[in-house]
């Protein structure tokens, strides 16, 4: 799914770039298994076309495709991820997520537009929840100002956006901005997609992995406002 209406951010130029996509994409297209490739795109409902890479080979290929490569830029990893993007194939966009992950601390609050664009383009679960979780929450940890963003982001129209700003909290456990947390909670408890429903009741959880008391308090209070399967993940694990 692509959201309209909003141009996709400029590529900027990048020999880093050059580079890196010259050797992924002669190494993955090397790799690919058509055989593979069929079910993977059922699994994942279609949202895009794979080679049929499984993520263990697709891994050890990166590593290979990475070897001697510099530390990227701000601009570099903006280069290689819309770059990836534009490549229908699904591992592309996997290679993209795991390169951004591990080079989430490169990236200023500037590269907030382009996680947006990664986010609302070929959208599905498989990136969106690691952009959020390892990019745009290291992008708003380092720069609180970007707490407006996410408090536009979970009311948006997009789910994607939605699902983004509520689990953009879900590994900072003792840096949990607790009140942010419960207030989207709410917000979004009437939500009709399963994917925001399930969203609430996965950062609950994993909010209650550090403060199990003030996740039960807040459901006690607060339980007639979600859905059932939203308080069932939210309690799986914290013995109510």
């Amino acid at each position: 799914m692509t959201v309209t209406g909003a141009a996709p951010p400029d590529v900027p130029p990048s020999a880093l770039a050059d580079t890196v996509l010259e050797r992924l994409t002669a190494t993955y297209a090397a790799a690919a298994d058509p055989g593979r490739a069929a079910p993977m795109r059922a699994y994942m409902k279609d949202v895009a076309p794979f080679l049929g890479i499984p993520t263990p080979d697709r891994r050890a290929l990166s590593r290979t495709v990475l070897a001697g490569t510099p530390r990227p830029t701000e601009a570099d990893c903006t280069a290689i991820a819309l770059r990836c993007w534009r490549l229908p194939e699904r591992e592309y966009h996997y290679f993209a997520v795991d390169y951004l992950r591990r080079y989430a601390a490169r990236c200023s609050s500037a590269f907030l537009p382009v996680a947006r664009h990664l986010i609302t383009t070929v959208s599905w679960w498989d990136t969106v929840d690691l952009l959020a979780a390892h990019v745009v929450g290291a992008l708003v940890a380092a720069d609180p100002g970007l707490t407006a963003d996410m408090d536009a982001w979970i009311t948006d129209d997009n789910l994607w956006l939605a699902r983004t700003a509520l689990l953009h909290q879900l590994r900072y456990k003792e840096r949990t901005d607790t009140d942010r947390l419960f207030a989207y909670c709410l917000l979004q408890s009437g939500h009709p997609d399963f994917f925001v429903r399930k969203a609430i009741g996965w950062c609950l959880r994993e909010y209650a992995k550090t403060d199990p008391e003030a996740v039960r308090g807040f459901l006690a209070r607060e339980r007639s406002r979600f859905a059932p399967l939203t308080v069932r993940e939210a309690l799986k694990n914290t013995g109510s």
